[in-house]
Protein backbone atom coordinates (compact mmCIF):
# COMPACT_ATOMS: atom_id res chain seq x y z
CA UNK A 1 0.00 0.00 0.00
CA UNK A 2 1.85 3.61 -0.81
CA UNK A 3 2.18 6.17 1.65
CA UNK A 4 -1.13 8.43 0.21
CA UNK A 5 -3.51 5.38 -0.06
CA UNK A 6 -2.08 4.43 3.74
CA UNK A 7 -2.41 8.32 5.18
CA UNK A 8 -5.84 8.57 3.50
CA UNK A 9 -7.14 5.50 5.23
CA UNK A 10 -5.58 6.91 8.66
CA UNK A 11 -7.41 10.29 7.89
CA UNK A 12 -10.74 9.07 7.25
CA UNK A 13 -11.10 6.83 10.05
CA UNK A 14 -14.04 8.13 12.33
CA UNK A 15 -11.80 8.62 15.70
CA UNK A 16 -9.83 11.20 13.61
CA UNK A 17 -12.86 12.86 11.99
CA UNK A 18 -14.53 13.16 15.57
CA UNK A 19 -10.97 14.00 17.33
CA UNK A 20 -10.53 17.04 14.24
CA UNK A 21 -13.97 18.29 14.95
CA UNK A 22 -13.31 18.20 18.51
CA UNK A 23 -10.20 20.26 18.36
CA UNK A 24 -11.63 22.81 15.94
CA UNK A 25 -14.49 23.12 19.00
CA UNK A 26 -11.73 23.12 21.67
CA UNK A 27 -10.29 26.01 19.75
CA UNK A 28 -13.02 28.16 19.84
CA UNK A 29 -14.15 27.59 23.17
CA UNK A 30 -10.65 28.66 24.12
CA UNK A 31 -11.45 31.88 22.35
CA UNK A 32 -14.34 31.97 24.56
CA UNK A 33 -13.06 31.66 27.56
CA UNK A 34 -10.10 34.10 27.00
CA UNK A 35 -12.83 36.64 25.95
CA UNK A 36 -14.41 35.87 28.96
CA UNK A 37 -11.19 36.29 31.18
CA UNK A 38 -9.74 39.35 29.47
CA UNK A 39 -13.03 40.89 28.52
CA UNK A 40 -15.45 40.19 31.47
CA UNK A 41 -13.62 39.00 34.56
CA UNK A 42 -10.17 40.15 35.13
CA UNK A 43 -11.68 44.37 34.45
CA UNK A 44 -13.78 44.34 37.67
CA UNK A 45 -10.99 42.41 39.64
CA UNK A 46 -8.86 45.11 38.40
CA UNK A 47 -11.27 47.85 39.28
CA UNK A 48 -11.37 46.07 42.78
CA UNK A 49 -7.64 46.03 42.87
CA UNK A 50 -7.38 50.09 42.09
CA UNK A 51 -7.68 50.35 38.53
CA UNK A 52 -5.15 47.87 37.69
CA UNK A 53 -5.20 46.56 34.25
CA UNK A 54 -3.63 42.67 34.44
CA UNK A 55 -2.85 42.49 30.64
CA UNK A 56 -0.21 45.69 31.10
CA UNK A 57 1.75 44.25 34.39
CA UNK A 58 4.78 43.70 33.40
CA UNK A 59 8.44 43.81 35.44
CA UNK A 60 11.07 45.80 32.97
CA UNK A 61 13.91 44.19 33.03
CA UNK A 62 15.92 46.66 30.64
CA UNK A 63 14.22 49.73 29.47
CA UNK A 64 13.65 51.31 26.04
CA UNK A 65 16.74 52.78 24.16
CA UNK A 66 18.11 53.88 21.47
CA UNK A 67 20.98 53.04 19.57
CA UNK A 68 23.63 54.73 17.77
CA UNK A 69 21.77 54.69 14.38
CA UNK A 70 18.91 55.87 15.79
CA UNK A 71 16.44 52.96 15.76
CA UNK A 72 14.67 52.39 19.21
CA UNK A 73 15.23 48.95 20.76
CA UNK A 74 12.26 47.88 22.81
CA UNK A 75 12.10 47.44 26.18
CA UNK A 76 12.78 43.82 27.84
CA UNK A 77 9.88 42.81 30.29
CA UNK A 78 8.44 39.88 32.23
CA UNK A 79 4.65 40.23 31.02
CA UNK A 80 3.24 38.56 34.26
CA UNK A 81 -0.17 39.98 34.04
CA UNK A 82 -0.91 38.32 30.86
CA UNK A 83 0.73 35.33 32.91
CA UNK A 84 -2.18 36.02 35.21
CA UNK A 85 -4.77 35.98 32.47
CA UNK A 86 -3.77 32.71 30.85
CA UNK A 87 -3.59 31.19 34.40
CA UNK A 88 -7.31 32.25 34.93
CA UNK A 89 -8.11 31.13 31.48
CA UNK A 90 -7.03 27.78 31.94
CA UNK A 91 -8.40 27.26 35.40
CA UNK A 92 -12.10 28.11 33.58
CA UNK A 93 -11.25 25.59 30.40
CA UNK A 94 -10.12 23.13 33.11
CA UNK A 95 -13.64 23.41 35.18
CA UNK A 96 -15.38 23.21 32.09
CA UNK A 97 -13.70 20.35 31.21
CA UNK A 98 -14.45 18.79 34.36
CA UNK A 99 -17.64 19.55 34.62
CA UNK A 100 -18.47 17.79 31.32
CA UNK A 101 -16.52 14.55 32.31
CA UNK A 102 -18.68 14.68 35.65
CA UNK A 103 -21.74 14.83 33.96
CA UNK A 104 -20.41 11.81 31.83
CA UNK A 105 -19.76 9.73 34.60
CA UNK A 106 -22.91 10.41 36.29
CA UNK A 107 -24.91 9.49 33.14
CA UNK A 108 -22.69 6.21 32.50
CA UNK A 109 -23.27 5.58 36.29
CA UNK A 110 -26.92 5.79 35.93
CA UNK A 111 -27.00 3.55 32.40
CA UNK A 112 -24.86 0.75 34.38
CA UNK A 113 -27.33 0.55 37.47
CA UNK A 114 -30.46 0.38 35.41
CA UNK A 115 -30.70 -3.38 35.28
CA UNK A 116 -31.23 -4.26 31.47
CA UNK A 117 -34.32 -6.41 31.43
CA UNK A 118 -34.11 -9.68 30.06
CA UNK A 119 -34.79 -11.05 27.08
CA UNK A 120 -37.98 -13.38 26.79
CA UNK A 121 -36.87 -17.01 26.42
CA UNK A 122 -36.80 -18.21 22.88
CA UNK A 123 -39.28 -21.17 21.56
CA UNK A 124 -36.64 -23.49 22.09
CA UNK A 125 -35.18 -22.60 25.61
CA UNK A 126 -39.39 -22.92 26.32
CA UNK A 127 -39.33 -26.45 24.69
CA UNK A 128 -36.06 -27.80 26.96
CA UNK A 129 -37.61 -26.11 30.12
CA UNK A 130 -41.15 -28.08 29.46
CA UNK A 131 -38.90 -31.38 28.94
CA UNK A 132 -36.67 -30.39 32.01
CA UNK A 133 -40.09 -30.56 34.27
CA UNK A 134 -41.37 -33.36 32.38
CA UNK A 135 -38.34 -35.34 33.41
CA UNK A 136 -38.19 -34.08 36.80
CA UNK A 137 -41.44 -35.41 37.51
CA UNK A 138 -40.85 -38.87 36.61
Amino acid sequence: MSLVKEFRAFAMRGNVMDMAVGIIIGGAFGKIVASLVNDVIMPPIGLLLGNVDFSQMAIVLKKESIDAAGSTIPAVTLGYGMFINTIINFLIVALAIFMVIKAMNVAKKKEEAAPAVPPPPSAEEKILTEIRDILGSK
